[in-house]
């Protein structure tokens, strides 16, 4: 039964957040921009401190701040492992792929590949990045779309979900269209001190409502306190964090344009290197809070039955506190924090779209077509992008709410593993371009099929393979590596 719908409070705080997005994403956009490489890197003059908080912030999403609480409360605190499976990613990115990506002076991480096996290989890899990212993230918007229909109209009808949606990519594009990264990354430092104080809110309401001196014991009881898994086959057993996990945060923070554009928005590699490692930093602090909210939740209702569900929708727990249980204000807060959550995620995936689309595909055409195109042409068609990508999202999310209720096989969960499908392929031709000497042009759309077809034949509904998700990420970038391997002969051939 839920509780109530938002209060006059509640509306307050919700507006006061757009207000302040309103009033930021003017003052972040005043500038002019004159080229597409101010707009895609900010010149390469952003701070440190505020790329390592937009890199956390990018890294984050509704999902996360809503589902990592379902973690804890189901399992026990060993998501964390991931997280230092991040660093290790992170300094091993920082260390190999940052100061090839700066020696390039490079837009888009793709662009080494261009260098490395020509242009074509450049393409077929962008394009990889745009039809992954569109589909994944596109399924990302729907589920945060989800959450935010819940708990502003108490329902989930089609009507609704576009204005929350619409609601979620409208606040992206205030800060995308018109200032492009700088105003993007800005904005993040704005949303990420707001969930996490949504998670401090809640953190602290929780623990005064509870008796202090039983949680731990609560916890213990129930094996909930665990944070390493020693076992051998765990979702995120040493073994995995150390083969697969690793190989996905390396793609993740080092091969995805929709992290890596704030690395290449640095003045150079090394303060390009610190931002990233920072960012791991900040963020597995923020995760033990979003865990420890998960093991409070599972204290308070240890007695109840809980039954996650709405209008046929299973909900994480975190969510059902916030619809039946949560106080007036309190909701309010969190609302604007899972926003905060989704606008993060949402305005960062629409700049690194229209960066790998206009500077990897369109510039070469254009510029082959018409040498002397001047730069405003560019910035022009980088925001005509922008637009573009977030119809193309809105398209996305929709089509994910439909098959969700007509189709048997979850669209949502193939969507948002399809960047993991693309990432094996990624993996192994930069592991090739930066690593060897072999591999050439030729190969490469072979090695980036390979690693998604082997992904694809290891998942249980193609032919009925159980294997761990950390395993099919290993076996996709070693068959897709062994491809490249195959010839030795110049860049170009």
């Amino acid at each position: 039964m839920i509780n109530s719908s938002f209060s006059s409070l509640d509306w307050s705080i919700f507006l006061a957040y757009f207000a302040v997005l309103a009033f930021s994403s003017y003052w972040f956009s005043r500038k002019k921009i004159n080229s597409s490489r101010e707009y895609f890197t900010a010149t390469n003059a952003m701070p440190t401190l505020a790329v390592a908080i937009s890199i956390l912030a990018t890294s984050q999403s509704a999902a996360t701040f809503l589902g990592v609480p379902e973690f804890s409360y189901a399992h026990n605190f060993t998501l964390i492992g991931f997280y230092f499976s991040s660093l290790l990613a992170v300094i091993f990115v920082a260390k190999y792929f940052v100061p090839r990506f700066y020696e390039i002076k490079a837009i888009t991480v793709y662009e080494l590949l261009g260098t490395r096996y020509g242009e074509s290989a450049k393409k077929q890899a962008g394009v990889m990045f745009l039809l992954g990212r569109i589909m994944a993230s596109g399924a990302r918007l729907y589920i945060a779309a989800l959450a935010i229909s819940m708990i502003l109209f108490l329902d989930i009808s089609l009507v609704h979900m576009m204005v929350s949606i619409s609601i979620l990519l409208l606040g992206a594009l205030a800060y995308t269209y018109f200032g492009g990264v700088k105003s993007v990354i800005l904005s993040d430092v704005i949303q990420a001190i707001t969930y996490v104080s949504a998670g401090l809110l809640v953190v602290f309401y929780l623990y005064s409502s509870l008796d202090s001196s039983s949680i731990i014991n609560i916890l213990q009881d129930n094996n909930k306190l665990t944070f390493i898994d020693t076992s051998l086959d765990g979702k995120f057993s040493i073994i995995g964090l150390l083969s697969g996990w690793l190989l996905l945060n390396i793609a993740a923070f080092g091969l995805d344009q929709d992290m890596t554009q704030r690395v290449l928005s640095c003045k150079d590699k090394n303060e390009a290197s610190r931002s990233l490692i920072l960012s791991i930093l900040f963020t597995i602090p923020i995760v033990l809070l979003f865990l420890s909210i998960g093991a409070l939740l599972f204290v308070h209702y240890e007695s109840t039955e809980v039954l996650q569900h709405f209008e046929g929708e299973k909900i994480t727990i975190f969510m059902y506190y916030i619809l039946n249980e949560m106080p007036e204000g309190i909701r309010g807060f969190v609302t604007v924090g899972a926003i905060a959550a989704a606008l993060s995620s949402t305005n960062s995936v629409l700049g690194a779209l229209s960066s790998v689309a206009i500077e990897d595909l369109y510039r070469p055409y254009k510029l082959n077509k018409d040498a002397n195109t001047d730069e405003s042409h560019f910035i022009k068609t980088s925001r005509n992008a922008v637009l573009l990508f977030a119809l193309l999202l809105f398209g996305m999310a929709l089509l994910s709410y439909f098959w969700q209720r007509y189709a048997e096989l979850s669209l949502i969960g193939f969507a948002l593993g399809v960047m993991a499908f693309a990432y094996t392929g990624l993996l192994g031709v930069f592991f090739s371009a930066i690593f060897t000497a072999r591999g050439t042009a030729k190969l490469v759309p072979y090695a980036l099929l390979g690693g998604f077809l082997t992904v694809l034949v290891l998942q249980p509904y193609t032919f009925g393979i159980s294997l761990g998700f950390a395993w099919q990420i290993t076996f996709g970038t070693m068959v897709s590596f062994a491809i490249m391997q195959l010839n030795s002969r110049g860049k170009n051939e």
